[in-house]
């Protein structure tokens, strides 16, 4: 089986954006934050235990209750700032106002505890002090907590100074727990911002390739077989219209390695590539009005004429080329739209001929409406190259199989055949009727294509598609 593999988009990456550049919050930072504020409303819970616990050896009992009140307090603000009201204040300077809060408040331990208070407990603040250590790291990256890591060192020392009291080691070990904590937060924010960046830029390039991959499409199927005819039209008929087929040439060239992503071949000068899909309706009407009174032999204003036929219905072809270009590929339906289905069998059902034989279960095949129309211009893109590339009087099998939560569709002919490898030189040359007319649409409704051939032994094109679940049966 020869899979496609998708267009990579290269480019260098863009240069890393600081914290402070971007608006709101991304996806990775709302469950830190969610974790960061559990941690401030149990840190506060364990602080008001330790003031409870050692109360007799408060200075001043309502200083200390005045201070857990703020702490209270600013541990509601920042849960509701740094979550629901994100983007109401700059995240720099509330983290700065953050960290001011918990500074003042490990300061006014000094001024409400006796000097033993600090011989038997932690400063009033206790692990709450964290919190803002752990914001200031998320939001300003690791020299911020860094910077609070050691502040709260040197806070803790003055307060102890200032009470009379030697330096413990319960300083050097709160300020190695601090830094080890904020460093590792920062540098977890730091490179999950970066993961979250280059995930978006990857979903920005898998939607530009679609649809590019979509216009590629829909450039192959009308804009491209209008030039390839018009070339091939214009070489036979010589004069006039052979200057105008070798103009047509050209651009189909250049336009095949525009949208095709890759080099393009130079067509054989007679006969056409056995991977590449028909021409399209108006094409091969208006093959059939240069062909019809004279042919090759014709005079050369009666070839111009039918080149100046064939190059109108390039015009249509054009139109929608443009009017298209600037939307956007459609994405998918939101959850709550109806997606309207239709019948499988039936859409295809309606390709079956005097040489196509079409089988298929005997009750509908229920799957999405453009699914449905996707499936089909599949199909008739793989009839198009049976009538394009085998002699007269091939038959075609076209067999539809409902599994339950997939469907296959297959098409074979008992054709000449091709290489094995054809399909994969044809999509490197950039040739565009197997990989994107078939294998495109097929994979852009998540399934699969497997194309089974060999010389003298026909093709066989098999479509796996998966049925959505609201649409099985």
């Amino acid at each position: 089986m020869n899979q496609e593999s998708r267009t990579r988009v290269g480019g260098a990456p863009p240069p890393p954006e600081r914290r402070s550049d971007r608006d709101g919050a991304t996806g990775f930072e709302v469950p830190l934050w969610r974790a960061i504020a559990v941690f401030r409303a149990a840190s506060l819970v364990y602080a008001a235990y330790m003031v409870a616990d050692t109360f007799r050896l408060l200075a001043h009992p309502v200083g200390a209750v005045a201070v857990l009140v703020v702490m209270a307090a600013w541990t509601l603000f920042t849960v509701w700032a740094y979550g629901p009201g994100r983007g109401t204040v700059d995240e720099r300077l509330l983290a700065a106002a953050d960290v001011a809060v918990a500074f003042a408040c490990l300061a006014a331990t000094a001024l409400v505890v006796e000097p033993v208070y600090l011989r038997h407990a932690p400063p009033l603040t206790s692990t709450w002090f964290a919190g803002a250590a752990l914001a200031a790291a998320v939001v300003g990256g690791r020299r911020w907590a860094l910077c609070v890591a050691l502040g709260h060192g040197v806070v803790d020392i003055a307060v102890r100074v200032w009470l009379g009291l030697e330096i413990s080691a319960a300083v050097p070990r709160g300020v190695v727990l601090l830094l080890l904590a904020g460093y590792s937060m920062g540098y977890l924010a730091h490179y999950a911002l970066r993961a979250e960046r280059r995930l978006a830029e990857a979903v920005e390039i898998e939607a530009r390739t679609a649809e590019r991959e979509r216009l590629a499409r829909s450039i192959h199927d009308s804009v491209l077989q209008v030039l390839a005819m018009v070339r091939r039209r214009g070489e036979e008929l010589g004069g006039e219209a052979g200057e105008l087929g070798r103009l047509a040439g050209e651009q189909e060239v250049r336009l095949r390695t525009l949208v095709g992503g890759g080099p393009a071949v130079e067509r054989p000068e007679n006969g056409t590539d056995s991977a590449d899909s028909a021409d399209s309706a108006d094409s091969a009407e208006a093959a059939g009005a240069t062909a019809g009174a004279g042919g090759p032999g014709a005079a050369g204003s009666r070839g111009s004429a039918g080149v100046r036929t064939s190059l109108r219905g390039l015009v249509p072809s054009l139109r929608g080329l443009v009017s298209s270009w600037g939307r956007s590929s459609p994405g998918p339906a939101p959850t709550d739209a109806v997606v309207p289905s239709a019948d499988l069998h039936a859409a295809l059902a309606e390709l079956a001929s005097s040489r196509v034989t079409f089988a298929g279960p005997a009750d509908p095949v229920r799957m999405p409406a453009p699914a449905v129309a996707e499936i089909r211009a599949a199909v008739e893109a793989a009839l198009a190259n049976v009538d394009r590339h085998c002699p007269d009087g091939t038959r075609v099998w076209l067999l539809l199989e409902d599994e339950g939560g997939q469907v296959t569709v297959t098409v074979r002919d008992d054709g000449p055949g091709m290489p094995p490898e054809r399909p994969e030189e044809a999509r490197a040359e950039g040739r565009l009727g197997m990989s994107q007319s078939i294998r495109g649409r097929i994979r852009d409704l998540a399934g699969t294509t497997e194309v089974i051939t060999a010389p003298g032994e026909g093709t066989e094109i098999e479509m796996h598609i998966p049925v959505p679940e609201e649409t099985a049966r």
